[in-house]
C-alpha cells in the first residue's frame, strides 16, 4: 500500500531535500508541497494527504494554527510538526492542535521513524 505525503515549509531548499529523502521510500510518495500555512490548506483539500509534514515557523500562519485548521477540515489525515524549534512547550502545543508528533529538523532518522509507525496505523 501506498501512503500520499504533503510537505508544508516556507524554505524550498527544506522541501526539495525533504522530497528526495521520501522518495527513497518505495511506498511513501510525495503528492504536494506548500510554501506556507494557507496554501497547505487548500493543497490539503484538494490533495487529501495521507500524511502532511508541517513547518512551526512560517510567514503568516505558524504550524499550530495551521495544524488546528487543517485537523478541522482533514481529520483523517496524520500531521507531523518538523521543526527546529523543538522544545516540550511546543510539543504540548502541537499535540494539543492536532499533531501526531514533533520532529526536530536536525533528527531526520527520527522523522522517518514517526512516519513509519504513523502510517502503519493507516493499513
Amino acid at each position: 500500500m501506498s501512503y500520499s505525503i504533503l510537505i508544508v515549509d516556507d524554505s524550498p531548499a527544506v522541501r526539495h531535500s525533504l522530497r528526495m529523502s521520501l522518495e527513497q521510500f518505495p511506498n511513501w510518495i510525495v503528492c504536494g508541497e506548500a510554501g506556507d500555512a494557507r496554501e497547505a490548506i487548500e493543497k490539503s483539500k484538494q490533495l487529501n494527504p495521507d500524511l502532511i509534514i508541517l513547518d512551526f515557523s512560517m510567514p503568516g500562519m505558524d504550524g499550530l494554527a495551521a495544524a488546528r485548521e487543517l485537523t478541522r477540515i482533514q481529520p483523517s489525515a496524520r500531521l507531523l510538526m518538523f521543526t527546529t524549534f523543538k522544545d516540550p512547550a511546543l510539543e504540548r502545543e502541537a499535540i494539543a492542535a492536532g499533531c501526531a508528533d514533533v520532529i526536530s529538523k536536525s533528527e531526520l532518522h527520527l522523522l522517518f521513524r514517526s512516519m513509519e509507525h504513523l502510517l502503519k496505523g493507516l493499513g
